[in-house]
């Protein structure tokens, strides 16, 4: 079997492709790209058992069709420096050797049988589907994949729930300490459903998304969820188990609120925050009048910083306590100039808002305080 590619778009496609592959992977052939040549295109896949990538290119010329798997790390080395220029694969699947020959010369690499490559799960007929645009998604993901938790004992926690309702779509992360809820105003169903996209898929659509305005088409059932977009289409297993009721932690009636530059405001932390206890991490924020003072303390070094900044503020004077790295995560996930701070009392939630919402979005991301000691 012959076939011709071009070389920068086969490089594009196995950079893309590789990072599904893990280092370490249950079966050898894991390690490996799937080739599948059908009728002058070139099917590609990568895989960890979990989450399968499939892509595809037109071919230059073929001579027929066939499929086989290479492995990853000597392909990808030998193709990522090529200038633009078209490359042959000779494939010998009887001595399972395929002879690569470009410009100015030739490297061979041995090939595996494609029938001992896992097949790809299958999301049944019944599934749940969802059309949202590429930049959209990207978007939600870039802006919800920090608050995702590392947690063995709660692997719901570990990914991005998505809770389709009859209102809206929300994209909900949590760790336990900040959540980020978006709703998208303009993406709803009279069905609802639901599902828990795991991390490392979540990490590769914020890659691999965002590079065009076409849609993006999810469909999912109870275990496994197929997510097709112009570049190509990731299968995954999804992570099981009940999302805990995000809805319920979010104060209502939050009658203190602060309207403040974000980057004036994440700068300022990023400054105190080094003279922060390093075990709590702990910041006061005190709101009194137009000014937010921000105060840090690590006695056990003889450490303090204080800064003050001009804000807007309605309500009562308070000082509540916040993790400052935690605080600087949430301010460097939003893209607005100004964000509004809602605050009920110390001991309760403070919500963070853009000051102008994106269009037919809900944003609020939520951060847990932390104990005062006065």
């Amino acid at each position: 079997m012959r076939f011709t590619v071009s070389s920068t778009a086969l490089s594009s496609k196995l950079n893309s492709l590789a990072r599904v592959i893990n280092s370490k992977n249950s079966l050898p052939i894991l390690a490996d790209f799937l080739f599948n040549i059908k009728d002058q295109v070139l099917y590609l896949t990568a895989s960890d058992s979990e989450n399968v990538m499939n892509t595809q290119l037109e071919l230059v010329e073929s001579d027929g069709n066939g499929c086989f798997a290479v492995g990853n790390h000597d392909l990808l080395e030998a193709v990522k420096g090529f200038s633009e220029q078209p490359i042959t694969f000779d494939v010998d699947q009887e001595a399972n050797i395929a002879k690569i020959t470009y410009q100015n010369g030739l490297f061979s690499l041995p090939i595996e049988n494609a029938d001992e490559y896992p097949q790809t799960q299958v999301v049944s007929d019944s599934a749940t589907q969802i059309v949202i645009s590429n930049a959209v998604l990207a978007e939600n993901i870039n802006r919800s994949l920090f608050a995702t938790a590392q947690d063995e004992l709660r692997p719901v926690m570990n990914g991005i729930y998505f809770d389709l309702t009859p209102e809206y779509l929300a994209l909900v992360a949590s760790d336990g300490h900040k959540l980020v809820r978006n709703k998208l105003l303009n993406i709803h169903s009279d069905q609802p459903a639901s599902f828990i996209l795991p991390k490392k898929p979540a990490s590769l659509l914020k890659a691999l998304l965002g590079k065009d305005g076409g849609d993006v088409i999810i469909r999912f059932d109870e275990r496994n969820a197929q997510i097709s977009f112009d570049e190509g289409q990731i299968t995954c297993r999804l992570i099981e188990g009940r999302y805990p009721n995000y809805n319920s932690v979010i104060p209502q009636n939050n009658p203190n609120i602060l309207t403040v530059d974000r980057q004036g405001l994440l700068a300022a932390l990023r400054r105190v925050q080094p003279f922060a206890n390093d075990s709590s991490n702990l910041i006061r924020f005190h709101v009194e009048g137009g000014t937010l003072q921000l105060d840090a303390e690590d006695y056990d070094f003889s450490k303090t910083a204080t800064e003050r900044m001009s804000c807007e503020y309605n309500g009562m004077p308070m000082s509540i306590g916040f993790k400052g790295s935690s605080f600087i995560e949430i301010l460097s996930n939003f893209d607005c100039q100004e964000v509004i701070i809602q605050l009920a009392d110390p001991s309760r939630a403070g919500l963070v808002l853009p000051s102008e919402q994106p269009e037919n979005q809900d944003v609020l991301m939520l951060m847990m305080p932390m104990l005062i000691n006065d």
